[in-house]
């Protein structure tokens, strides 16, 4: 999930991997068009359900509700954690933090969209990574 800013320069907000899943809330419950993008790197499956659909399923359902809440929840706590990190971390810091959170994307992304999440630019992140290999 990205955003792109007045420059077009695009900002990584998150990723997600198999057996996970990417949303964005502002857009869906406000049922307005969204201020972010998701785009697919690799094979996916798109789900879709109309907005009072799920909020049926909400009520008529509970485990669906609360499954859906815990979801929501630990997604929360990884964005605070986020928000965190990139307020008091250094780069090496932020990226030690990336990688511990998505061991399985590293060598999946490009360089260009893991320096944007972690705030920084594709060279740096090129330098941190040859420098904790010497180490």
């Amino acid at each position: 999930m990205y955003a792109v800013d007045a420059s077009g320069k695009e900002h990584n907000l998150q990723f997600v991997a198999e057996n996970d899943w990417i949303t964005d809330l502002a857009s869906f419950y406000a049922e307005k068009p969204g201020q972010v993008y998701i785009e697919a790197v690799e094979p996916t499956t798109v789900l879709q359900i109309k907005h009072d659909d799920l909020l049926y399923l909400y009520t008529n359902y509970h485990k669906f509700d609360r499954n859906f809440r815990i979801i929501i929840e630990q997604k929360y706590i990884e964005l605070q954690q986020r928000v965190l990190m990139n307020i008091s971390a250094t780069a090496e810091e932020r990226y030690l933090y990336f990688m511990e959170q998505y061991p399985h994307l590293a060598n999946r992304l490009p360089n260009t969209q893991i320096a944007s999440y972690i705030g920084i630019t594709p060279e740096f992140l090129s330098k941190i990574r040859k420098e904790r290999s010497l180490s």
